[in-house]
């Protein structure tokens, strides 16, 4: 059986905070980590903690600042391509949740990294390795809503390709390579969401696909890119 559980009771987190222990502290309350947990945090606490935060005047010259490519534009609204290669809108700049109406949140530098460095101090206090997952909230095209995403991984691989594996009825499946990384941050998302305060989860009894990766591999490769 598959659980999710919110890791409650973490402050609000000020630029040079211990996010892990923090997290770690969340992780004690909600009884400690076992072999195989996942532990997914969002984007917001983990850019904060990295003091990836600024005053903004012209919120849109910080959107522009931040993508290496305009994908489209509608006066304010910006759907970019940030440094990372992620396409989104207003390159993960974010006004929700922030010290006051003229602060912005910016996406960490390097969110593997941040995972990276999450899972070793976690690893360190509970003598247990899980998987990290960092967040953030994607609209996605031709669908309504957004859903959280994978931008950060640690400990795992954010696709299981099943390519080669044969169906119910022995057809060899051709094209079914499923974004893991992705479906594990919106079961989080259920227990979590910008409005709740809870900004971490805990997830128990999945068997993410062992190795290591990097959320990039999510990222649709150019070539295979359809609506450029």
């Amino acid at each position: 059986m598959i659980a999710v559980l919110p890791l409650e009771g973490i402050p609000e987190v000020q630029p040079g905070d211990d996010l892990a222990a923090l997290v770690g502290d969340a992780l004690e309350r909600a009884g400690g980590l076992r072999q195989g947990d996942v532990v997914v945090v969002s984007q917001k606490v983990v850019s904060k903690a990295e003091g990836r935060l600024e005053r903004a005047d012209d919120h849109v010259a910080v959107i522009l600042r931040e993508a290496r490519a305009v994908r489209r534009r509608r006066g304010d609204f910006v759907i970019a391509e940030t440094e990372h290669g992620f396409v989104c809108a207003s390159a993960g700049v974010d006004r929700s949740n922030t010290p006051g109406d003229d602060w912005v949140v910016l996406l960490p530098r390097d969110p593997d990294a941040s995972a990276a460095t999450l899972r070793a101090a976690l690893a360190a206090r509970f003598g247990t390795e899980p998987a990290v997952i960092v967040t953030d909230s994607f609209g996605r095209a031709w669908r309504q809503g957004t859903t959280d995403v994978a931008i950060g991984v640690a400990g795992m691989r954010p696709l299981l390709d099943l390519r080669g594996e044969r169906d119910a009825r022995g057809r060899p499946l051709e094209a079914t390579v499923i974004a893991v990384g992705d479906e594990l941050a919106g079961a989080a998302e259920l227990v979590m969401g910008k409005a709740a305060g809870v900004p971490a989860a805990l997830i128990r009894g999945y068997a993410a696909p062992a190795g290591e990766g990097s959320a990039r591999e999510l990222v649709m490769p150019p070539e295979r890119d359809l609506f450029p």
